[in-house]
Order: structure tokens, then sequence, then C-alpha cells
């Protein structure tokens, strides 16, 4: 993209209430950020979201001299501005409600490569480190891109484990890529560009606020096929990365930690909610790689409302009378859980019974998984939990 179309993507990006959707929403409509900002208020007004307010703060921007600068820092710094019309953009981001329209890449970006994310706790146990060193490893030695976020701990070690099987790493910052946070991992994150990429949705001198983080957190999973939770506590951030994770319809895994351990308390409670215990790497590779074979099914519908710890459903109740607890499910949830009894019933026969397509069926299993109404079988075969 010429420097001059992408200034008007910066300054549409930095335009105060135009949020991620909102942005997506305006291109949608007007086919380019130029074109928005040389609309009329009458026509930005009718763009479902934009009211008399967002449309004042578009037709007002003036800090033209803030986008030259964008880019003449990326410059500076090796820094690449990619767009979600790039081609370069990850597909499988697209895949997500509210995904970046912009992401500053330092490194190299690989759209058909296979992502999996390692996640988990910053104050990380020395047998978290080496099972993550060793997860890692052994992925980037199948070809699999591992994807964290360059944090203390689990993160770090996800990306050692990726780098020492000569494998590719991206990791997603919560700040501006003109700050490495934490400072100690510099080193780290030099390996990591020089080895994958470095990527960040926020412009250059965003400092690494608390609030960055969640949003990081659904660029980490939604550039993934599948999320991995090593070690976390009942409060981790990880637990909100694997929520999210569910949401995207990506699969979530969680490895078994000691019993009584506060770093195996978080992942302990997702395999309970219906994570997939990971106890290898095939494991992971037999749940993602036929995902991968198919083409991403772009989908910019509102995620699934996830609770995590919703309770189970009567096992006997169909979807015409689904307890309340299940009223916050979309109607492919309900349909499938509609076809799932106490017999276990094969994922095959759910399909062909639903109607639905392969990847809505693996989808929707998952959530319903994560909300407790059903149980994973031997198999690829489910259940309905009992009350």
């Amino acid at each position: 993209m010429d420097r001059e179309s992408l200034k008007y993507w910066i300054a549409l990006r930095a335009v105060e209430e135009v949020g991620c959707v909102g942005f997506r929403t305006l291109l949608q409509a007007f086919s380019s950020p130029r074109a928005v900002f040389s609309a009329n208020a009458r026509d930005l007004q009718v763009i479902p979201g934009v009211g008399p307010k967002t449309a004042d703060h578009i037709r007002s921007f003036a800090d033209w001299g803030m986008a030259d600068r964008e880019i003449e820092r990326a410059r500076e710094l090796g820094v690449t501005i990619v767009t979600c019309e790039d081609e370069l953009y990850p597909r499988n981001l697209l895949n997500i409600y509210d995904y970046p329209p912009l992401l500053y890449v330092k490194g190299t970006l690989c759209p058909e490569e296979i992502c999996v994310a390692v996640v988990g706790s910053r104050l990380a146990s020395v047998y978290g480190r080496y099972t993550t060193e060793k997860i890692s490893r052994e992925l980037a030695l199948q070809g699999i891109t591992i994807v964290s976020g360059l944090a203390r701990g689990i993160d770090a070690a996800a990306h050692r484990g990726a780098l020492a099987g000569k494998g590719r790493t991206i990791a997603v910052l919560g700040c501006g890529l003109d700050t490495v946070y934490p400072p100690e991992n510099e080193e780290l994150a030099g390996a990591v560009a020089a080895h994958g990429a470095l990527i960040s949705e926020f412009p250059f001198g965003t400092p690494p606020n608390a609030p960055n983080f969640p949003s990081r957190n659904r660029i980490i999973s939604g550039i993934s096929l599948g999320v991995v939770v090593v070690e976390a506590g009942e409060k981790s951030g990880s637990l909100i990365t694997a929520r999210i994770a569910a949401e995207q319809g990506r699969s979530v895994f969680a490895v078994p930690g000691e019993i009584g351990a506060a770093g195996s308390r978080g992942t302990h409670r997702l395999i309970k909610q219906g994570a997939m215990l990971m106890e290898n790497v095939e494991d992971i590779l037999e749940e993602i790689l036929p995902q991968a074979g198919g083409s991403a099914v772009v989908s910019n519908a509102p995620p699934v409302p996830l609770r995590m710890d919703a309770p189970a459903c009567d096992p006997e109740k169909t979807a015409a009378s689904l307890p309340t607890e299940a009223a916050g499910l979309g109607d492919q949830e309900q349909r499938l859980l509609s076809l799932i009894t106490s017999r276990p019933v094969d994922i095959d026969t759910l399909i062909a019974s639903s109607g639905l397509t392969a990847q809505e069926v693996l989808n929707a299993l998952l959530i319903l998984e994560l909300r407790g109404f059903i149980r994973r079988m031997p198999g690829k075969q489910f259940l309905r939990k009992e009350s």
C-alpha cells in the first residue's frame, strides 16, 4: 500500500470512538478510509453504530502529522504496517468479530502458516517452564508456529521452545513495537523478530498498560487454531485467553499439573469445564490439522457469550425445552444440544443429522463443552452431562 493511502488507515484508526468494529463497518460502507473522510455527516450517520458524535470526530480530524510520523517511525524501526486488506494479514484473524484493522509487524508473516498459542502463568514453576519448552519445541519441529505474548514465565518459555526447535514464533505485544515489555525479554524479542514476528495493534508510544492485555489476548487466540494453557492460577489472564478462544471457536487444551499446586488450579478448572486434556503434542495435532486442511470461514457475527462456570443441563431435555442456563446459546449450539443425549454420539452422526458444516459442528461442540453441557468421550464421541 502506498504511503498516502496508508496515512488514511492510520488516521481513521486514531479517530476517537471509531473502534475495530466501527472501522470495519465504515470500510464496508465506503470501500476505503479515504472515502470515509470525504463523506458528509448525513452519509456517515446512517452507518450502524456511527452517531452524530462519531461522525463529528471523523469530519473534524486534523492530526494528519501524527499519521505521517507513524509511517516514518515504522520506517526507522524496520516495522511494516499491515492492513486487514493486505495479503500478509493473518487469514485466521479475520475470523474474529473485532479483528484489528491494522497490525504493526517487525519480522515476517506467512499467511498460510498453522499457528498454535501457548500461554500460562507469569509465575511459572520449573515444571511449567520445562513442559512449555518441550511442547513448543516439539510443535515447532512439526512445522507449527508458536504464538504467545512475550510475558515472563510460560510465554517466554513458549518462544524459547519454538526457537530451540528451529521453528517460527510470533509474539503479540500489549504495547507499541518501540517498547519491549518486560524489558528483560529484549534479547528474546530480537530472536522472535528474526525467526517469526513481533506484532501489535497499538501505535508507537503506547505503554504496556493493564487494559491493553485482554485486547492483546484476543489476537493471540485469533491468529491460532488452538490455545494451550500450561499453568494458570484461579485469576490468571490465561483463563481470559481460553475464554476468548472458545468464543472464537478455537480449540482449547489444558496441561494437567500437580494436585494442590496454585499454578494447576486454573488448568484443572478448564479441564473440568471441557477443555481438552493435553498429554502430548499428538493430542494437539490430531485436533488442529484437520481444521488447517480446510479454508477459514470469515464471520462477522458477534461472539457467543460464554460463562465458563455454567451448570450442566438435564440430558433428557431437547432444544424445545432447554433450561434457562442454555438460553444464551446460539442457534447452532442449541441444534446440536438437541441431538446429544445420555448415549454417546459420534461427530460424523452429528454433522449428518444437524445439517451444519464440519467446522460449524466443531466450533459449536467446543462451546458446549466449555459451558458444561456435554462431555467428550474417546473416539470423538459426545454425550450430555448429567445434572
